[in-house]
């Protein structure tokens, strides 16, 4: 079960109660779950009790045990408790069984991972100034509520700068409608489209306007283009890149994260590709926090044949690198309401830090002598989801992912 799928569950709770008459409150439009922060108790928290208390005139905590018996029975949920003034805490039956749900959904929906219809009743029309961050950030955020079910008219204060075509930019109208966009400060100087381009290219433009919020300056110094980990943008890209190059390099060592294949390892030139996939991005980056992948790593038992369902890593690195892919769809989600594509950048930051810390502490490739195992095969299917994840991102910000960097 995943966030979403819980948070529909909490929701087809609530209905049930208000159908059942036991609740006489309106059916709030989504109900939003949250992961317990530490101390706290279950794997997920909800505060729709508290939400519902006031207009059903009963007391959250009343509130909280009508929907924890609804919510109980419900497949996939193990145990629901209320906690503080009303709070309800799910814990999942099998916490593996989330991260399979995840993990599966990605595969599924491939840079699609996250779309939804949450506004698919909307119907926008926003309008921005001849002006060439406005015009990105309006571009985004279309791509971003178009994602989620909307559909979105855009319009300028006249006719648009003919550059900004080579950042991807369309205006369908100019004029002056009702409903500007938030604030979006310009950038340093009046830059032009043409100016940046030839200077940055289009994807570091791209990044540089949308990174920072809106109100924010738009920092677009050539830092933008250097090739190391201090670059966030880069290590984005890396991060896509190099969970490619895992792929790359587990079907020349003969598996795949497929669940269900033998792994049946091929002969050693299959390995010493796997390795020169690694080396060859060991050039553009600083090698001690990515290239430690290939160190050497011990304990993992060969097998003939996989399982019929790889679990997901047990080890403690991949648990933020789930949670992270988990709360996605809740990010795009946001970041669509909220007109906010700055917070897709963030996002995509985070997934590329617990990717490599990941990476490097479970490499998904064997190294040396040792042959693929379950293990491998569930990290790689966790390193594909996490470029599966980047590349979405990346895409919706009108930026490209390549294969190799």
């Amino acid at each position: 079960m995943t966030p979403a799928d819980l948070s529909r569950t909490v929701l087809h709770a609530v209905r049930r109660a208000v159908d059942e008459n036991a609740l006489r409150a309106p059916v709030p439009a989504r109900v939003r779950v949250e992961r317990t922060r530490p101390g706290g108790s279950g794997d997920y928290a909800c505060a729709v009790a508290l939400q519902l208390a006031g207009p059903a005139e009963l007391p959250a905590l009343e509130v909280a045990r009508i929907l924890r018996e609804r919510v109980a029975a419900e497949p996939g949920i193990g145990r629901v408790e209320i906690t503080g003034p009303g709070f309800l805490s799910f814990t999942l039956d099998a916490p593996s069984d989330s991260d399979l749900a995840v993990l599966h959904a990605v595969r599924e929906q491939g840079i699609a991972y996250g779309h939804g219809g949450a506004l698919r009743d909307e119907i926008l029309q926003f309008h921005h100034a001849r002006e060439v961050r406005a015009a990105v950030t309006a571009h985004a955020v279309r791509r971003l509520l178009v994602s989620q079910g909307a559909r979105v008219r855009i319009t300028c204060d006249e006719a648009g700068d003919p550059e900004w075509s080579r950042l991807g930019v369309t205006v369908d109208a100019h004029g002056t409608p009702p409903v500007p966009l938030p604030r979006i400060r310009p950038v340093p100087a009046g830059a032009t489209a043409g100016e940046l381009l030839e200077r940055l290219g289009a994807d570091a433009v791209r990044w540089g306007l949308l990174r920072p919020a809106g109100h924010d300056r738009a920092p677009l110094g050539d830092d933008l283009l250097v090739q190391g980990e201090a670059n966030p943008l880069f290590r984005v890209r890396y991060a896509h890149a190099r969970a490619r190059a895992l792929t790359r390099g587990a079907a020349a060592l003969g598996f795949t994260s497929e669940p269900g294949e033998p792994l049946e390892p091929v002969a050693h030139e299959g390995a010493d590709l796997a390795a020169s996939e690694g080396a060859a991005y060991a050039t553009h980056a600083e090698p001690a926090p990515y290239e430690s992948a290939y160190a050497a790593h011990k304990g993992a038992e060969p097998l003939a044949h996989a399982a019929a369902t790889p679990s997901p890593p047990p080890e403690p690195p991949a648990r933020p690198l789930l949670d992270l892919l988990a709360d996605h769809p809740g990010v795009l989600l946001a970041a669509a309401r909220h007109r906010a594509p700055d917070r897709v950048a963030r996002q995509l930051e985070a997934v590329a830090h617990a990717f490599f810390d990941f990476h490097d502490s479970c490499p998904p490739l064997p190294s040396g002598d040792e042959k693929p195992s379950a293990a491998h095969r569930s990290r790689l299917a966790l390193a594909e989801a996490a470029g599966t994840v980047l590349a979405g991102g990346l895409s919706l910000l009108g930026i490209s992912a390549p294969a190799h960097l």
